[in-house]
């Protein structure tokens, strides 16, 4: 049954992350993992429209869509976020994390919602990486201001089935489901017919 659209959007919340690896050519997503705090996310596409002209004009345009160069502010980077995306490793001994110059971050899907006057539009980047985040602190003065930390991410297309995935989002016909599931596993579309 078709829902209503929402008319607006509003609130980021509900931000996962999964890690994941290739098996057999197959992407193999972990069960998603929280990022509490988060305050905002913003995403500029990568890409641009080639134009090819003939006849005096633009005769034909082709779009290319190499993903996004997203912005991810949240209260407090998670340690298990920095080890599992930013390649950072726990002494378990000394109980201290180290940053270490020869270890690369590890790719992962980004899972978010955003709030609407109907019901909240989840969504999905499927092959985001992280950079390292700025090191940034101010004195306190006479009131307590909390700076976030920003997370720079890039999020490129990836095979998924026989599709070049970018990202994806729960719409007001989505199957209550998969979007009752969402960050509980992340949605992949099913290529065989489960027989009971």
């Amino acid at each position: 049954m078709a829902g209503t659209e929402n008319k607006v959007e509003f609130g980021l919340s509900n931000v996962h992350y999964a890690p994941y690896s290739v098996t057999n050519d197959e992407i193999v997503f972990e069960t998603p993992i929280p990022i509490a705090g988060a305050v905002s996310i913003t995403s500029d596409p990568i890409g641009e429209a080639t134009k090819f002209y003939a006849d005096n004009m633009v005769y034909y345009v082709v779009n290319s869509n190499q993903g996004y160069e997203a912005t991810l502010s949240i209260a407090l980077i998670p340690q298990q976020f920095a080890i599992d995306a930013l390649g950072e490793e726990l002494d378990s001994t000394d109980g201290v994390i180290n940053e270490l110059a020869n270890v690369q971050g590890k790719p992962f899907a980004l899972l978010f919602q955003f709030e609407g006057d109907q019901k909240a539009t989840r969504h999905i980047l499927y092959n985001c990486t992280a950079n390292r985040p700025s090191i940034s602190g101010n004195t306190k003065e006479e009131g307590t201001e909390v700076t976030p930390n920003e997370l720079t991410l890039t999020a490129s297309p990836i095979k998924i089935g026989d599709k070049l995935m970018v990202k994806t989002k729960t719409t007001s016909t989505t199957n209550e489901t998969i979007y009752n599931n969402w960050f509980e596993k992340v949605y992949k579309k099913s290529t065989t017919v489960d027989s009971e």
